[in-house]
């Protein structure tokens, strides 16, 4: 099943809708959606590894246009829809102390987010409804976003194909990897907040 879903990943890559899917999927991921880009990004990067660096560009803008949504969930709908988010990933009894490491560490705590497998999109919300400076946000969002996704480029665009083979190979492996990963995100989330 696994190996289904990366193919039809990979399928975007072959798609003229691919760069649009991963600006879409980015821009979801970093305000609701819990799936990361970053599958996307290495699929299509792999395929086109030439266009590695554009993929990176997309999924950057998208993080962060959608980090902005998060951020005005924040301000404008903590009742409505951020609590519920927050909620969702059992945040809502920390939600005062997120306030209190914005207080300390503000465009930090931001780009730790953005960069580590850390849910950003907690912090996009947070952000808001704490009411942080929105371009200092902004500015920490698009470094940390940025630094993570084009890493991915550079390593694709210098390894491409060792690293296609790579992942074809061990792609079970890899994606029990990434989700121990992305549920130590939430646990260390949980444990940073504690």
């Amino acid at each position: 099943m696994l190996k289904r879903a990366y193919n039809w990943v990979l399928s975007w890559a072959h798609s003229p809708y691919g760069g649009l899917a991963l600006f879409l999927l980015a821009f979801a991921e970093s305000s609701f959606f819990p799936i990361p880009p970053d599958v996307l990004l290495i699929a299509l990067a792999l395929s086109i590894p030439s266009r590695a660096f554009y993929f990176a560009l997309l999924c950057s803008v998208g993080s962060v246009l959608g980090g902005a949504l998060g951020y005005v969930i924040g301000v404008y709908l903590m009742d409505v829809v951020g609590n519920s988010i927050i909620a969702f990933y059992g945040l809502t009894d920390k939600y005062e102390y997120i306030q209190t490491l914005y207080q300390h560490y503000n465009a930090w705590a931001v780009a730790i987010a953005g960069f580590t497998p850390i849910p950003y999109k907690a912090f996009t919300i947070t952000a808001g409804a704490f009411k942080i400076n929105f371009w200092v946000f902004i500015g920490a969002s698009f470094v940390s976003r940025s630094l993570r996704f084009f890493i991915v480029a550079y390593l694709i665009y210098k390894y491409g194909k060792p690293i296609k083979g790579f992942i074809d190979k061990y792609f079970n492996l890899l994606s029990i990897v990434l989700v121990i990963l992305l549920v130590g995100g939430f646990i260390l989330l949980k444990v940073v907040i504690h």
